[in-house]
């Protein structure tokens, strides 16, 4: 999988340093491809450089993100912005969402966390370009595994469930995913139970246990921490916050 290239977005010099310096991007498959300080900038840098991800903080001269961001979508729609914001103010993150943001973090960055978000939205790339020119067998076998994630989520599964069940080694599955999706076995995984949980909690009246369950965990306070690290909240907060 190629590397994703990614524009940094803050009038901060600290933050942009710190995002280069703190952040392990090449283990990610990314690269820091430019930097701008405000709205204007970072309108050229993007018809510049056509990014595949730009980091964006909402509060910046000339131009705010949001703004930006609205502009950016109109030349460069497959462009997936990350909002980094030192504001926690539903109405930022309301019109975040009406402009399809891919995630909304708060400053301080927690590095880990923007990494799972990073993961993610790398399983949102490949589940959308999917059609891109890859092995064809290979392609056939990620595509049969990732439906079979999909249609076996509520069961135990793991690497040695897919190989007897594929009859294949773990280690090429394992292969498989990082070369051909960008993430490992587990993140994606764990991407798709969390998907599949927010969506339950938001359509069904089912309980916390029981969500857990049809995502997977057998565990609803496993569940609970996994989705708390996953989210920012505990899937009662979700329900809560998130209604439709």
């Amino acid at each position: 999988m190629k590397k994703l290239r990614v524009l940094l977005v803050d009038d901060e010099i600290m933050i942009r340093e710190g995002f280069k310096r703190l952040f392990d991007w090449e283990a990610h498959d990314c690269e820091v491809v430019g930097e701008a300080a405000d709205g204007m900038e970072a309108l050229s840098k993007i018809d510049a450089l056509n990014p595949d991800i730009a980091i964006m903080d909402i509060n910046i001269p000339i131009m705010n993100g949001l703004k930006v961001i609205q502009l950016s979508r109109i030349k460069h729609p497959d462009t997936a912005f990350i909002i980094v914001s030192g504001y926690d103010d539903f109405s930022y993150c309301r019109e975040a969402l009406r402009l399809q943001i891919t995630d909304y973090i708060l400053k301080p960055v927690n590095y880990e966390e923007f990494g799972c978000c990073i993961d993610n939205l790398k399983i949102a790339l490949f589940q959308h370009h999917s059609s891109r020119k890859q092995d064809p067998q290979e392609e056939r076998t990620i595509t049969g595994l990732t439906r079979y994630l999909q249609e076996h989520l509520a069961e135990e599964i793991s690497l040695s469930v897919l190989a007897d069940e594929f009859h294949l080694s773990a280690q090429y599955i394992s292969q498989l995913f990082k070369n051909e999706i960008g993430v490992n076995f587990l993140a994606y995984l764990t991407n798709i139970r969390m998907e599949k949980a927010k969506q339950l909690l938001l359509s069904t009246n089912l309980s916390i246990a029981e969500v857990s369950e049809q995502a997977g965990y057998g565990d609803y306070r496993v569940f609970t921490k996994a989705f708390k690290k996953s989210e920012g909240i505990t899937p009662s907060q979700y329900r809560r916050d998130f209604p439709l």
